[in-house]
């Protein structure tokens, strides 16, 4: 009878006690949302497959200290760079006589100073400079010391924080080795600027050089100086590393996979440029054939202009020209500065004509930067031959070439990480 009056009561309408099961799932949902804060099912599964796409190892990044670090370092060796540039045109690279390990202090009294200047007499160069005083023997002697003194804060600003990150764990394996390669690098550059300084105070040639201007061996030089820019040059990159990369858009991966090996080839090119450079600072050929473009202009004398100078290759063997023979140093420095400013502009204006905005802005930015860098170098050393050599034409120009191989590690970087890290999907969100 209960149960009759019990099914009685619900069919009739009558209050209900008792909480239906499937109460709390009529409650529970909700209408789908017509927002488009949420990525539909298929374009939420592509956007989570991205990030698991096979990248190099190289496309992991780093700890940003380390990458300041290095980049801070790769600063000090451009600051090298400078001030050696400015110690060989003010003549002042000879001036000390001796290389110590140890030990900072430079005279600190007259008679210190003057037993330095007897030492200084006893070598070549002091015979094609006997009018010198003390007062400015002091004014070279403190370029060629403020150099060495920079390469030994060089050393601890490398040194000492490269234990530090290596003890923390903060060094990843790719970085180890090549840290101590640079650490490797920029010991031996000491050992390789005294072998150079030592090939300018060879008393043997003392008879010899008395009729010609004293200088160090120019493939000394330039081994010194290619060293510098090998060590710039991998600092920077190492730094690049571990920032990581940006990713491009879809359609921009294609265009720097096609323009990567001509930003490599830039590189190249701006850095053998570079060294090129040292062999016409070590032969003096900056002095010489101060015309552009040609390198030989007597017209104004009833002669001829030539791109090509007659005694271009007057030594024997062949080889020695390129590395001794005045002519045939400024002329291959030129033809490789040409080539230098056109591959240059030559990247810029190629990566203009493709999908530019696709790319990462921090690689439009170096291409771009690239392309005036080039322009105002390349002005620069037009500037500098056409006045002679000046000393602050010449130390901006040896400055303009490390900021153009700054530029072109970076644009050849980039566009190599552009390439090789997966590319953002963003064309269906636009």
């Amino acid at each position: 009878m209960m149960r009759t009056a019990l099914r009685r009561g619900l069919l009739s309408g009558a209050p209900r006690t008792l909480t239906p099961r499937r109460a709390p799932l009529v409650r529970a949902y909700r209408p789908p949302s017509t927002s488009f804060t949420r990525a539909p099912p298929a374009r939420r599964s592509l956007s989570l497959a991205l990030p698991k796409a096979a990248a190099p190892p190289a496309a992991v990044a780093g700890d940003r200290a380390v990458a300041y670090w290095l980049f801070g370092c790769g600063g000090l060796v451009a600051g090298m760079v400078s001030v050696g540039g400015l110690t060989r045109l003010t003549r002042s690279g000879l001036s000390m006589t001796d290389w110590k390990l140890q030990g900072g202090l430079p005279p600190m009294n007259r008679a210190d100073w003057e037993r330095e200047f007897a030492r200084y007499k006893l070598y070549p160069e002091w015979q094609q400079r006997q009018s010198m005083t003390l007062e400015e023997f002091k004014y070279i002697y403190a370029w060629e010391y403020g150099h060495r003194m920079l390469g030994r804060v060089v050393g601890l600003a490398f040194g000492l924080p490269l234990a530090y990150f290596w003890s923390r764990g903060r060094l990843t394996p790719w970085l180890k080795p090549r840290a101590m390669a640079l650490l490797g690098l920029g010991g031996a550059q000491g050992l390789i600027g005294w072998w150079m300084v030592r090939s300018g105070l060879n008393k043997d040639l003392l008879p010899e050089r008395q009729k010609q201007d004293v200088r160090v061996s120019p493939y000394r030089l330039a081994t010194h100086l290619t060293m510098a820019f090998i060590t710039y040059s991998g600092l920077v990159w190492c730094g690049l590393e571990q920032l990581g990369g940006q990713r491009a858009v879809s359609e921009g991966v294609k265009h720097a996979a096609k323009l990567t090996p001509i930003a490599r080839g830039a590189a190249c090119l701006t850095l053998v440029t570079a060294i090129s450079g040292a062999f016409v600072a070590g032969n003096d050929a900056g002095m010489a054939f101060n015309v552009w473009p040609y390198m030989v202009d007597d017209r104004d004398v009833g002669g001829e202009a030539t791109f090509v100078p007659p005694d271009l290759l007057e030594l024997q063997p062949l080889w020695r020209n390129m590395f001794e023979n005045t002519a045939c140093v400024q002329f291959d420095h030129r033809m490789l500065a040409y080539g230098t400013a056109l591959s240059g502009t030559g990247l810029f204006a190629l990566a203009r004509s493709g999908a530019w905005h696709a790319l990462p802005i921090v690689t439009r930015r170096f291409v771009a930067a690239g392309a005036l860098a080039v322009v105002g170098q390349a002005s620069l050393g037009v500037a500098t031959l056409l006045y002679v050599v000046p000393i602050e034409l010449a130390a901006a120009h040896q400055l303009g070439a490390i900021g153009l191989l700054t530029c072109a590690l970076g644009s050849a970087h980039s566009l190599a990480r552009a390439a090789a890290v997966p590319a953002v999907v963003v064309a269906a969100a636009l």
